[in-house]
């Protein structure tokens, strides 16, 4: 008998070597349309038209629609895929590094996030129902990403782990508003300046990378 032809031990039948193609052609279609509205929303904003996002992506309109029929869809789907590409890179940098260089690299890659949001901004905070679900969902994902950050780097001795993540997650969100020529080094500055406040009374002297990055 072939296997191929019979349902499994559960009673569902195989998944279909043609369904992986058409779902793993729906995601890419999608993350095409997320990263051009995304693009598009941080040159023209929220309110740039339809069409320019379909262009990017190199679509149709249509494809456009029926993947978010609402603005509003496309507009909480970039959100949340900014919010989950920079929780992703939490746990590599905790790979790649030392425990208080990967918190500082991560705590820089999350000012080019909220940099990034800033373009989303008012549509964020119109009210809309639709982007009701979206601080509760920057919650559950930055806070544990940050809290991991940050007992890696208070266990090896390299800050004194007195904060709390949400605190520290507003603290850059409130410095990350700073415009002008100089807004983004003012920025990383004050970073900068959190992270040294974050290693002072620390019970160990950070890794040969921190030392080597030493902020």
């Amino acid at each position: 008998m072939n296997p191929s032809k019979t349902d499994n031990k559960n009673g569902a039948k195989p998944t279909k070597p043609r369904e992986k193609r058409v779902r793993a052609d729906a995601q890419r279609s999608t993350d095409a349309l997320l990263e051009a509205a995304k693009s598009v929303f941080a040159t023209s904003g929220v309110d740039a038209p339809v069409r320019e996002v379909a262009e990017k992506a190199g679509v149709g309109i249509g494809t456009v629609y029926r993947n978010f029929p609402q603005r509003s869809d496309l507009i909480a789907g970039v959100f949340r895929r900014e919010v989950d590409a920079c929780v992703a890179e939490a746990e590599k940098l905790s790979g790649a590094h030392f425990p208080l260089d990967a918190l500082s690299r991560w705590l820089h890659r999350y000012t080019l996030f909220i940099t990034t949001k800033k373009g989303l901004a008012s549509a964020l905070h119109s009210g809309d129902p639709a982007f009701a679900t979206l601080p509760e969902y920057f919650r559950k994902n930055f806070e544990p990403a940050l809290t991991a950050l940050l007992e890696r780097a208070t266990d090896a001795g390299d800050i004194n782990g007195d904060v709390e993540p949400y605190d520290l997650l507003r603290a850059i969100g409130n410095l990350s508003v700073a415009s002008g020529e100089d807004g983004a080094d003012h920025i990383r500055r004050m970073v900068d300046l959190m992270i040294r406040g974050l290693r002072f009374g620390a019970a160990g002297p950070g890794g040969p990378d921190a030392q080597q990055n030493d902020v």
